[in-house]
């Protein structure tokens, strides 16, 4: 099984036909590795803008590309498709699913069908890495810099935020932490319908405690002195995406409030529950 990891720069341009914002990708950058992660190809490709010709004064300091530079670039169809004969089949991974939401995107803006017709198998290095060392939380993700200086892989800040460059640091992170997390739970099929119902759900949270969605068993609390449960002596009142309550152990005289959110995901409902107050006796 080879391995191809993917890097996009892109321009965010409002498209006057389509009447709406395209996160336009103006660049192209992967690195092709085998089974064991030996490099055995790459890819860099530049594409000139079509939605708007001129890059965002971000873009350009971000990046250090120029309008000068976009002009000899390919477009967007012709590079795509020579990136699948790239791919040819291997697993694509990006730093995160954001590198997916605008091939969508562009995709759709040029062929009206959001499907990527080079992606067959996906996997979000973000994830694993993250699930790697044990640093997995999907509210609060871990940039691709960041990461790196967290496990000590050396790179140049000057480097960054050009396809190529990023790929390979990416590639970096992945090599270091291999073999801490099983990778083939991170690999999704990505020929399928569902994984773009997946990539494109939003995620949100569900605010009303009458929900059936809400597993009621979730909205139980127990004490943390003597482990008995707690009886609910307050209404549920939502506060910043979590319903709160007031709770009376009758067993040890112990109160507290308990806290529960419920995430809708696209798999299922997320549930977060604690204990917020320190517990209190009763005078």
């Amino acid at each position: 099984m080879n391995f191809v990891i993917l890097d996009l720069e892109w321009n965010s341009a409002y498209s006057k036909s389509a009447h709406r914002f395209v996160n336009e990708i103006i660049e192209f950058g992967a690195v092709k590795v085998d089974g064991d992660f030996n490099e055995i190809g790459s890819f860099s490709r530049l594409i000139t803008p079509k939605v708007k010709k001129n890059l965002n004064g971000r873009v350009k300091q971000l990046t250090h590309l120029t309008n000068e530079d976009m002009e000899g670039g390919g477009d967007f169809l012709s590079v795509t498709s020579e990136f699948e004969s790239f791919v040819d089949g291997a697993v694509v991974m990006t730093w995160g699913t954001g590198d997916i939401h605008a091939l969508i995107d562009n995709f759709l803006f040029y062929t009206k069908s959001r499907r990527i017709p080079f992606l067959k198998s996906y996997c979000d290095l973000q994830e694993y890495c993250e699930k790697a060392i044990g640093q997995y939380d999907e509210g609060n993700q871990i940039g691709l810099g960041r990461f790196a200086e967290i496990i000590g892989v050396e790179f140049s800040e000057e480097e960054q935020h050009r396809a190529a460059a990023d790929a390979y640091l990416s590639l970096k992170n992945l090599k270091k932490v291999m073999g801490s997390y099983p990778l083939d739970e991170c690999i999704l099929n990505a020929d399928c319908e569902e994984f773009y119902d997946r990539m494109l759900f939003k995620n949100f949270f569900i605010t009303d405690i009458s929900s059936p969605e809400i597993d009621r068993e979730q909205l139980k609390f127990f004490c943390e002195q003597c482990g008995s449960r707690a009886q609910r002596v307050k209404r549920w009142k939502l506060h910043n995406k979590s319903f709160n309550a007031d709770f009376y152990c009758n067993n040890c005289d112990t109160r507290f409030t308990g806290r529960v959110s419920f995430k809708k995901r696209f798999d299922g409902v997320k549930v977060n529950r604690r204990i917020v107050t320190k517990a209190e006796k009763k005078e």
